[in-house]
């Protein structure tokens, strides 16, 4: 199912953050309809800084490509301030495109952006970012490719003008509204009340960052048709490893963390090396019988 056909229904959508191909595979596993690939993730994991703009257009699509090579779940992809002006904006949307991405999130921050959740950002003028969707828009080749406007101005012009900003991209045909960060539960609230009867509303959780935490049925029951849990899996993954090389470090061996990891053989059931073993093996049969075939074929005459 696309991820346009999805949102057509009732339920909430919940989507976890991912940033390469593994954890997409774990996040589908695990039965999510929808994933979110995360640009303050993948700045998290590859380059091991924070989301203030490092992270190119192109490092994204790579990953990408490799998350839509290993499942065919829709996959929401964060992409930043389109990575510059209109134009910038309409080649990361074709190239995104391309490469598999299901939606693109496009924010109303200056150059270089930062994670919604820090202080100090900055914005485009909302007649700028209004011509960015209308060029996102137009780029896209499938209309199943959704655009998602996110506002970012909560924490730099206030709650009214982030709605006023909301309403104009939505014009400006988005598909998808995105208020990031707001500070309170009445907030949250307010958000679904002024933009609830328009386009989906897509959400953040955030572990320690400034929007209350709540439920994905919760946030249902307000009024948002997607959440998304973005850097949630670094952070339990960052603290999971920085445990498990203090252990090795201390103890000179992996026994007293075993119970806490896959052995090898777990780990090679988990992402399916019997089975594209088996089918590689296929592979070789089906080409020696093709070539034996001649030399059979040749002495039977």
């Amino acid at each position: 199912m696309s991820l346009k056909a999805r949102l057509a229904q009732e339920r909430v959508l919940p989507a976890p953050g991912i940033y390469d191909a593994l954890t997409a595979s774990l996040a589908a596993a695990a039965g999510f309809e929808a994933l979110y690939l995360s640009g303050a993730a993948i700045a998290y994991t590859r380059l091991g800084r924070p989301d203030i703009g490092l992270v190119s257009m192109t490092e994204v699509a790579e990953v990408i490509a490799l998350v839509r090579d290993r499942v065919p779940t829709p996959v929401i992809v964060d992409a930043d301030n389109g990575y510059g002006n209109a134009l910038n904006v309409q080649r990361t949307v074709r190239t995104f495109e391309r490469a598999g991405a299901s939606a693109l999130q496009l924010e109303d921050q200056t150059m270089p952006k930062r994670c919604g959740h820090l202080q100090d950002k900055s914005l485009i003028s909302t007649a700028e970012m209004i011509g960015k969707i209308k060029a996102a828009v137009d780029a896209r080749t499938s209309e199943e490719t959704l655009i998602i406007a996110r506002t970012d101005a909560v924490a730099v012009e206030g709650f009214e003008p982030a709605i006023e900003r909301a309403r104009l991209y939505a014009e400006a045909g988005a598909d998808v509204l995105f208020v990031e960060a707001p500070r309170s539960q009445d907030q949250l609230a307010a958000v679904t009340r002024a933009l609830g009867n328009g386009l989906p509303l897509l959400v953040n959780m955030v572990e320690g960052g400034d929007t209350p935490l709540a439920t994905t049925e919760e946030l249902g029951e307000l009024g948002f048709k997607i959440v998304i849990f973005p850097g949630g899996i670094v952070r339990a993954l960052a603290r999971t490893a920085q445990a498990y090389y203090r252990s090795l470090f201390t103890n000179g061996s992996n026994e007293p963390f075993r119970e806490h990891m896959f052995d090898f053989s777990a780990l090679n059931g988990l992402i399916g090396t019997a089975d594209l073993l088996a089918q590689g093996r296929e592979y070789d049969v089906f080409g020696a019988a093709l070539a034996d075939a001649p030399l059979t074929r040749k002495a039977a005459r």
